[in-house]
Parts: C-alpha cells; structure tokens; sequence
C-alpha cells in the first residue's frame, strides 16, 4: 500500500504523519501508525476541541476531581464522593443501533467504577428523525434495547433524560449516556501507573476483532457506505460487565491496586499509554500474554480492538497472587501482561520481538492542536424575534394543545422508559418522565438529583444561547426538585469541526457553557466532544448536552412536578414575553423553524434559583415544574399527569397584554410552575419579593377538567383523561405508523 493510502485508511494528514516522522527519528512501522491512528484521532486527542475547552471553569469548592480522568468528582459530605460523567456512542448507534447504544452504556458504566465508585444511576439524551421515516422507527427501537438490555443486566436503575425528534438528526441520531456512582471520597482510583517494576496486568474478557478503528471511525463523517463500518462496532456482555464490576470493587478494598483504567476507545492502546504517560513512566507489555477469543490475531488488531468489559490495571509487585485471586473467584482472565519501566516509552513485544515503541507522551499527550478557522454563518444575522403576532392565530386554542401534546418531542416517553429498570436497587424517589432524576443515599438522610438538557435548535440559531441555556434549563431541573448543583459535565455533539461554520458554532456554545457555568457556580469536571456527526454532508444541528449533578440535604424535600393536592393555588414563578422563535409551537403547529430562541438573563436565572432553594428547604411547594419546551401551556398540562396515571383538573386564568397563544406556548426562560398550599402562600409571596423573582397566581387545582381563561375570555375546556390519553400513546401511535 503506498503511503497516501496508508494515510487515508488510518485518517492521518500528510503534515500529522510527517510530525510523526519528526518526533521518532524515523518512518513509524504499521503498528506504530496504527497507534499514532487512533490515538491522535478526534475522539481521542481532542485536537480541534481543546484550545476551546481551556476556556470552561473546572475547579469548585466540591470538586475532587476535574477534566483529565476517567469521570468527575465532587464531595457530596458524608465522607462521600459522586463520581459521573457523560459521553457519547453516536456514530455506532447509528450503524448497529442496539449494540451501539448498549455498548454505550457499558463504556460509561467502567468510567465510573474505575474510579473505585459502585454506580447507582444512568440516564440518557437520545435524538433521533422523526418517526414518520421507517428508518428512524428501527433505530429507536434498537438504541432503546440496547440501553434497557445493557442497564437492566447490570442491575443499576435509568432514572431520567431526555428524547428529542428533529429532522437533523434523521441520518445521525444521537446516543449520550450519562452514569452516576458513589465511592468513599479518600478511595478515589486514579489511572497514573507508577512504580518500576509493578506489573500490568490484564482483566476481563478476551480480545476480539470487534471495534477495530472504533475511535478512528467516530471521528470521521459518514457516507453512503457507513453500514459497511458494522465490524468496527463493539459486542457488549453486561452480565460479565457485572462480574468485572464486583472483582474491580473488591480489589479496590485490598492493597494489591496501584492504577486502574478502563479500556473503551481506542482499546489497549489509550490504556496502557495514557496511564504512562499520567504516571511520567514507561509501559511495556507481551501481547502474547493477553487473552484472545480468536486465534491468529496480528499485533495490530490486538493493540487496536475495542472488545468490551476489558481493565488494565498496575498491581504493587509481590501483590500478584492476590490479584489473581479476585479475578479467580469471579471467574475473569486477570493475565500479568507487562510492567512499568522507568524510560517512558510503549513497548510493545509481540513473538518475542519488539514490534513497537513509542514515547508515551507522543501518543497521549502531544497530538496535534488545531486552532481551526471560525467563521459566523451569514444566516446569523437576518435573525429576527418572532411573536404572536407574526403567525395565524389558531382557531381552537383546545385542538392546538391536543397538537402541542401529540409532538413527539414533547409526549411522554413512557414507552421508552418503561423498557428500563428504574426501581432496582430501591433507591429511586423520582421517577423517569420528571424534570430530575433523583436517588437516595442509603446511611445518609440525602438524595442526589440529576439531569440531561439540551436545545439542538436553539443552538443551531444562536450557538451561545444554545449552550448557556442548556446549562440554565439543567440547573432550572435540579431547582425545581429543590436540589443545589454542585457540578457538570457536558456531551458536545457537533458536525465537521473543519468547516469554519462549525467551529464558530462550537466556540459560541463552550463561551456559553463557561459563562453560565460561571454564573451558578457549577464547575465542569469533565465530559466529551462527539464531532463529525455527519453523513452524506448533512450535519446534526449543534446539540450541546449538559448534565448537573445536585444535593438534596434533606430528602424528605424533594419536590414533584405535578399537582398534590386539590385546592392548591398554582403560582408562575417568573415572567413571560412574546418570543415564540425557535419554539417546538412554532413547529409543531406553523411548520417553522426560525427565530431568535428565548433571551436568557443569567442573573434572572439565577435569582429563580435562589428563590427554589430557600422555598424548597422551607417545604412551601407542594409542586414545581420547569417550564422549557412547549412553555406555559404544556407546563400546566404534564403537572396534571402524576406518574402512576393519577390525574389532577385545573382552573387556570391569566390576565397578559398579548395574545392566548403568545401567552400559553412562549418559551421564555427562568419560569417555575409551582402548586402551593393556601397557608404557604404569605412566607412565598414574601421569599419571593426578597429574590427579586416576580409571582403570579394563575390559578387552583381540582376537578377533571382543564379550564383556562386569558384576559377574561374563555381558551381551552378539556377533560384530563383526554388530554393524558393523547400525550401518553403520542410515542407508540408514532411507532405503529
């Protein structure tokens, strides 16, 4: 193969293969460049990402951990620590959507426990086309599977997320998958090798073909040709995910573990490499030694396969029987591969002869960084706020929610989330379809809140809006729940970071991450990039995803989303403007997508914040809902469905300067719908006042039916039982068609 193919196959620029060239002193050999391959790829050196990146806050007051390991930490008290991170499986999903998503999950679930952590909760931020294409009928179906296979098996409860249907994502849909575990905050495990001498040892299932050029293939778009790619998607077994999960833990309680990584992207290859060069140490490793499921594999398929359920770790000499041991008696291979030397490089011996060798560093930490051209689309500037009064108005404002509750987008999604195992484990308090997922802490009087948000087309008309309020709506969530954010980590889902227009767009959504993030004192301690979401040379729109993690002090607080109790007043905490641009109204029932989305005034937002915490601590809510997609309307809707399919009337009238429908589907941002006891009323009015939050009563709870009036004239009378009926089959009418 001459050298222009050579590069082509392994996705190396000409200049990055002479770079290489440099810094060895020679021409690399196959397995070297197969090394160079994937590990100076997108996915794994974040080359266009990282100049960008810098620019996002990272330390707080909780954090123990940031950017740079296998997942974030931060104290949650109790001489604990919750240890999470979110990442993407998009690219695979789309070629193999249930073992792309399962594997997903399964990746994500050994980024948690490598830091010692047991994980006790997973969510999920799923995009997929509309249902109406076939296409996108499979792979739902097959990513839900894959996500409910591999979580249930595990044994570890999917509390929440979010489902979103938009055009853009109709030939790359988008899988995130976000984990969440304890661990006793002085036993944190770290991937730093250490100690000349210390053997490296190999634990889990055997290698396979499977994943080969896996990290490699996500970071490139796709084309006519992306099924071909199915080989380079990995097999998942979360039954002997289990068992490598239990034996990881048990030796953690021993003396035997100095360094621990997972093997997920880019296999053997970033494992035995990034835990060198973390350590300032050198690696070499007997490829011979390692356990295979197939005979006749080459160096390079060994050093690049992405099989699954697979660690390496660095055992203290003499500690290897106990090792062993462990791994014996949850029946897994634990094979001594290797061990730390002192000279830095990546020794590779295959056939007893050195068949590679590279510096650690070269591969791990010295890729190329690209500052990448940003361009600002032209489109950008024709942009123009759209309200009311800009649309028809609808004839049957009834028949228009009956609409806004048959948007896939906004449905319930109990079809999805009644596949996964929330309960297991007895620990959830909240379940899937609310504004927050929401566990307890056994042995400890508090529960951790958590939450996925996000607006791909928000982002897509106005990137810095997209990523500031995705980080504003997820801590909107966790205060609604009456939870205090403690930390973050982002999913940054974009197209081909070489077109100027793309960087420009990822730029303006990490400057609006950073500065809502700065704002609400919510450190990211780590996250992913996922570009090259596209194929055929349409792209996703630009879906940044952030998840907040949040400490509820007293469980007993936590907080609903739909109404309690009849007779309680309902309060709109916050207010509203005409701005329906960017609205799922907007598109759902006038077929546009344009507009400027909702201002944000993070210093608003913030007060709202400040006002959920002080009424949540005081128990004045009976219940709170953010309202986000769909707005009032559709906020006042889903908190008449409890999740039991309980059902709750209400009597709402709004006075408005602007039209019905400018009033029910605005999306204006910072809002709470919150039911209250009539005793509670005063001690909010007055909490209230002294946030500077402003507090509307629009309305009572009770009966069977949803009456609202805006500006004394009558908009919609329904029943609850019709309208729950519409939202709750909307999904599988959809999946039927």
């Amino acid at each position: 193969m001459i050298l222009d193919e050579k590069l082509e196959a392994h996705n190396l620029t000409r200049d990055e293969y002479d770079t290489i060239v440099s810094k060895l002193g020679r021409e690399p050999n196959d397995n070297e460049l197969g090394l160079f391959s994937v590990m100076w790829s997108e996915h794994c050196s974040y080359k266009s990402s990282r100049v960008h990146l810098k620019r996002l806050p990272t330390k707080g007051p909780n954090v123990l951990q940031g950017p740079g390991e296998n997942a974030g930490v931060v104290d949650i008290g109790e001489g604990l620590a919750a240890v999470f991170k979110v990442e993407s499986h998009n690219h695979p999903s789309f070629i193999e959507p249930f073992q792309g998503a399962a594997t997903g999950v399964g990746g994500i679930i050994r980024d948690i426990f490598t830091m010692g952590a047991r994980p006790i909760a997973l969510m999920n931020s799923l995009r997929f086309g509309p249902l109406s294409v076939a296409k996108n009928r499979s792979i739902l179906r097959g990513a839900v599977a894959g996500i409910a296979n591999y979580g249930n098996s595990m044994g570890i409860p999917t509390v929440g997320g979010e489902v979103v249907f938009e055009d853009s994502y109709n030939l790359n849909p988008l899988v995130n998958a976000f984990c969440l575990g304890i661990a006793p905050k002085e036993r944190i495990f770290l991937a730093a090798a250490e100690g000349v001498g210390n053997p490296v040892f190999y634990v889990g299932a055997k290698t396979g073909k499977d994943g080969i050029h896996g990290a490699t293939m996500a970071s490139a778009e796709f084309d006519e040709a992306a099924e071909e790619k199915r080989p380079t998607v990995q097999v998942g077994d979360p039954f002997m995910e289990k068992l490598l999960l239990e034996a990881c833990l048990e030796l953690m309680e021993s003396d035997a573990l100095v360094a621990i990584q997972d093997m997920g992207a880019a296999g053997l290859t970033c494992s035995t490499c990034e835990m060198g060069a973390r350590g300032g140490m050198g690696i070499e490793i007997d490829l011979d030694k390692v356990p295979k499921r197939e005979t006749g594999m080459s160096a390079y398929e060994i050093l690049l396969s992405e099989s699954q359920e697979r660690m390496l770790l660095v055992a203290h000499a003499g500690k290897e029987a106990k090792v062993e041991a462990i791994f014996d008696k949850w029946d897994l291979d634990a094979s001594a591969i290797g061990r730390v030397t002192e000279d830095g490089l990546l020794r590779v011996i295959a056939d007893g002869r050195t068949v590679a060798s590279v510096p650690n560093r070269y591969l791990a930490d010295e890729g190329p960084v690209y500052e990448r051209a940003l361009e600002r689309p032209a489109s950008f500037a024709t942009q123009t706020e759209v309200h009311a009064d800009d649309v028809d108005e609808p004839s049957d404002l009834g028949e228009t929610l009956v609409q806004m509750l048959s948007s896939h987008t906004i449905a319930s999604k109990h079809w999805i989330y009644e596949q996964y195992d929330h309960m297991v484990r007895s620990n959830t308090i909240v379940m899937p379809g609310s504004d927050a997922g929401v566990v307890r802490i056994k042995g400890t009087p508090m529960a951790l809140a958590m939450c996925l948000d996000g607006n791909g087309r928000y982002a897509s008309l106005d990137p810095y809006l997209g990523g500031a309020s995705a980080v504003a709506e997820s801590c909107r969530n966790l205060a609604a729940v009456g939870a205090t954010p403690i930390g973050a980590t982002n999913c940054l889902n974009f197209g081909n970071p070489e077109k100027p227009e793309i960087m420009w767009q990822f730029s303006q959504a990490v400057d609006g991450i950073r500065d809502a993030c700065e704002r609400f004192g919510v450190p990211i301690t780590g996250g992913n990039v996922s570009f090259y979401n596209e194929t055929e040379g349409v792209g996703i729109y630009p879906t940044p995803v952030i998840g907040v993690v949040g400490i509820i002090d007293d469980a007993t607080k936590c907080v609903r989303h739909h109404f309690q109790q009849p007779g309680d007043l309902i309060y709109l905490l916050g207010e509203t403007h005409d701005e329906l641009g960017a609205s799922e109204y907007l598109k759902a029932v006038h077929a546009r997508i344009d507009g400027r989305p909702p201002r944000l005034d993070l210093d608003v937002e913030a007060a709202l914040h400040g006002l959920m915490k002080d009424a949540t601590s005081q128990r004045l809510l009976r219940s709170a809902h953010d309202l986000s997609d769909g707005g009032l309307g559709i906020a006042i809707a889903e908190s008449l469905f409890g999740p039991l399919g309980e059902t709750m009337g209400a009597a709402v009238a709004i006075e408005a300067p602007r039209r019905a429908d400018g009033v029910l589907f605005s999306e204006t941002q910072s809002r709470i719908l919150a039911s209250v006891a009539p005793e509670s009323v005063d001690t909010l009015s007055a909490l209230a006042e002294r946030h500077g939050v402003p507090l509307s009563r629009i309305g009572v709870t009770g009966g069977e039916r949803l009456d609202i009036q805006i500006n004394g004239t009558h908009a919609i009378s329904e029943m609850v039982a019709t309208l729950r009926e519409t939202w709750w089959t909307a999904i599988e009418r959809g999946l039927s068609s």
